[in-house]
């Protein structure tokens, strides 16, 4: 792990006008950059809602968190359904940190955040239903507590447009819940913020011993695309501890105190960048560790979701999404079999640089980023044996970036890593956490890649077969 920015930027020597994204094409270091626009007057021509159904989507697998990638879905959703969400079950923070504390079980607050995002807003009725299972109680606690009563007594005015089969489902399942709370009364839940959505997954998950039947019945009470998969990395009815060693050698126990650490569990948590002290030390890995373990002793190794590896085999594009390098994007890769399966694959392989630092990545340069994920999916830093030899290349071969983004984009560094190709897209600013991709023109990007990356394979199995 590099502790200081690696070589130059080359946002100085960019043109002053750009299009909506601009390719730069790093050459081995003895050549300068050479900047290319991505077609004609640098404006996408292809039309990337597929428009023709007769010609299958692309097949995408985008490894994400559950807020910064959040921003993009919509769009996604309109190149194409056929994405499997892979998502970590570690989150530790909020309501969720309340309901694994109870009730215990994996965290489901990404999934169902995800969840929400993909789900149908084309009725009266689906709008109805994703706002109730997309509503936060207040903070106040006799508030929250109160206002919960109604929801789950089915008086509440969020029930207003939900017809009666989805009401009977929806509302069995959150007063299975309550009753799952009850039958805790050693514990007293706290409301305060509380997600009626998880709610929801918590009660379906605890009733059914199923994260995936959880899942399941989520995905189609929001009637969410049959092929758009949201699928947790590890799929267990356990409850998962994510943690972290220091290069001083500090170990830090859970997913929140990593990232966002916060005085209480229940305490809102702010994700900008600003908003949290620095790590005495930079982060040298993320690993699992056992619920009640403090220290390197207690590391424990869950075997990964297969789902997610027969999606791995078969998709067009691998994407590493934007959101929290450590806690959001790691605890995927760390899993034995994601990097041997990542690196077999000659696919597209693409990494959404984050437009701003955060704490688990202050003073990173691009090649940073790409050398933590190529030492997660190696496993570099675990046991011996688990270890791979890959280098970054079979790991990732371009980069998307926001224009105008805090983290430097060491191009020289890149190449070095056998990383050739660069593309800048717009980005707009965001008043809570800076600059971010423009959800449009990101994902034109990504489909213009897909687009000419498909076609290299065809042209290349046309010229084998003559």
């Amino acid at each position: 792990m590099v502790d200081t920015f690696l070589g130059p930027t080359f946002w100085n020597n960019l043109p002053p006008t750009f299009s909506s994204s601009t390719r730069i094409l790093a050459s081995p270091p003895s050549s300068p950059p050479m900047a290319t626009t991505p077609s004609q007057h640098g404006h996408h021509r292809r039309c990337y809602s597929n428009p023709n159904p007769t010609h299958p989507q692309p097949a995408l697998l985008v490894f994400s968190g559950g807020t910064a990638f959040n921003g993009v879905v919509e769009e996604l959703k309109n190149f194409s359904t056929r994405v499997s969400h892979v998502l970590p079950v570690s989150d530790d923070g909020g309501s969720t940190a309340e309901i694994v504390r109870v009730l215990g079980g994996p965290a489901v607050g990404d999934i169902r955040s995800r969840c929400l995002r993909l789900s149908d807003q084309s009725t009266a009725e689906a709008l109805a239903v994703r706002n109730l299972l997309g509503h936060r109680l207040p903070i106040d606690p006799l508030q929250a507590k109160s206002e919960w009563y109604t929801i789950v007594e089915g008086d509440h005015f969020l029930w207003k447009g939900v017809s009666k089969p989805y009401r009977e489902t929806i509302r069995a399942f959150l007063v299975y819940f309550q009753n799952q709370i009850l039958c805790r009364a050693e514990e007293s839940f706290c409301f305060s913020n509380g997600s009626i959505g998880n709610f929801f997954f918590a009660g379906a998950r605890i009733f059914f011993q199923s994260l995936d039947a959880a899942i399941f019945l989520f995905s189609r009470v929001s009637d969410i695309p049959p092929e758009s998969l949201v699928l947790p990395v590890i799929s267990t009815n356990d409850r998962l501890t994510l943690g972290c060693e220091l290069w001083d050698g500090t170990i830090i126990r859970g997913q929140n105190e990593i990232s966002h650490p916060t005085s209480g569990t229940m305490e809102l948590i702010k994700k900008g960048s600003s908003s949290a002290p620095a790590l005495p030390s930079k982060i040298k890995r993320v690993f699992y560790m056992s619920s009640e373990g403090k220290n390197l002793l207690h590391e424990v190794f869950p075997s990964v979701n297969l789902t997610v590896l027969e999606q791995l085999r078969n998709v067009d594009c691998i994407v590493y999404g934007i959101g929290s390098l450590f806690t959001s994007i790691c605890p995927s890769l760390v899993l034995l079999g994601i990097g041997e399966i990542i690196s077999s694959r000659s696919c597209l392989k693409v990494l959404m640089l984050n437009g701003t630092r955060d704490r688990e990545t202050d003073g990173f340069s691009a090649s940073c980023f790409v050398t933590a994920i190529t030492d997660a999916l190696n496993r570099k830093y675990g046991q011996p044996g688990n270890r791979l030899q890959n280098l970054p290349s079979d790991y990732i071969n371009t980069l998307l970036v926001p224009r105008d983004g805090e983290i430097s984009v060491d191009v020289d560094c890149l190449a070095a890593q056998g990383i050739f190709d660069v593309m800048v897209v717009d980005s707009v600013r965001d008043p809570k956490v800076g600059t971010i991709f423009d959800p449009k023109s990101l994902i034109r990007s990504l489909a213009d890649l897909i687009d000419r990356c498909m076609k290299s394979q065809v042209n290349d199995l046309i010229d084998t077969r003559r």
